[in-house]
């Protein structure tokens, strides 16, 4: 048994050419290998492929919470402005509250690197006892705004720090991070003692 605590994350890639199969799938294999280096946890993982249509995503998103009792889902791929795009849509629908500074924050990376950053829709949104965040399409821009750019003039804070305290206020599992990739805050009084 682990000494910390176990968590079950959903990791969802909307794409319609991913999912017939025209080309394979990054975005769940990015998201894998960078939670899989950032988290002391161990993860259960629930993945799922599917087409850009509203009400399929809604009902992923709503399986993975209500069903699978995953603790947190990240979306990727769907935020952008085109008529098929429609994965903040489909997370808005699901949601109990919705949580705008994630999308903030990550537009705010993006920006660093091109102007059109500002045409992307990602947000967040808690369902119950869990956290779902639409993530970028690109493995790269996935990284960077998990991430954030620590190197930068001035460096720019990742969303994924915000993430764990986010999870302690929703009722979720403790989750501890490997500070060599991102370092979760939390105020004071919510750290628990580290791990000798």
């Amino acid at each position: 048994m682990s000494e910390f605590d176990p968590v079950r994350i959903g990791l969802v890639s909307i794409s319609d050419r991913a999912s017939s199969g025209v080309y394979e799938d990054k975005g769940i294999p990015a998201l894998q290998d960078w939670l899989g280096r950032a988290l002391h946890n161990p993860v259960q993982w629930e993945t799922r492929l599917i087409p850009d249509e509203q009400e399929g995503i809604s009902a992923t998103l709503r399986e993975l919470v209500d069903e699978a009792r995953c603790d947190l889902v990240l979306t990727t791929g769907g935020t952008g402005p085109a008529p098929r795009d429609v994965t903040p849509e489909a997370t808005l629908a699901v949601a109990d509250k919705v949580m705008p500074g994630f999308g903030e924050q990550m537009r705010a990376i993006s920006l660093r690197f091109v102007p059109t950053a500002i045409l992307s829709r990602q947000t967040a949104v808690v369902r119950g006892k869990a956290l779902i965040i639409n993530l970028p399409g690109q493995p790269k821009s996935i990284a960077e705004t998990l991430e954030g750019l620590p190197q930068a003039t001035p460096p720019a804070p990742g969303i994924f720090a915000a993430v764990p305290y986010c999870i302690d206020l929703i009722g979720g599992p403790y989750l501890e991070t490997n500070p060599a990739h991102c370092t979760a805050f939390r105020p004071k009084s919510a750290q628990r003692p580290p791990k000798a």
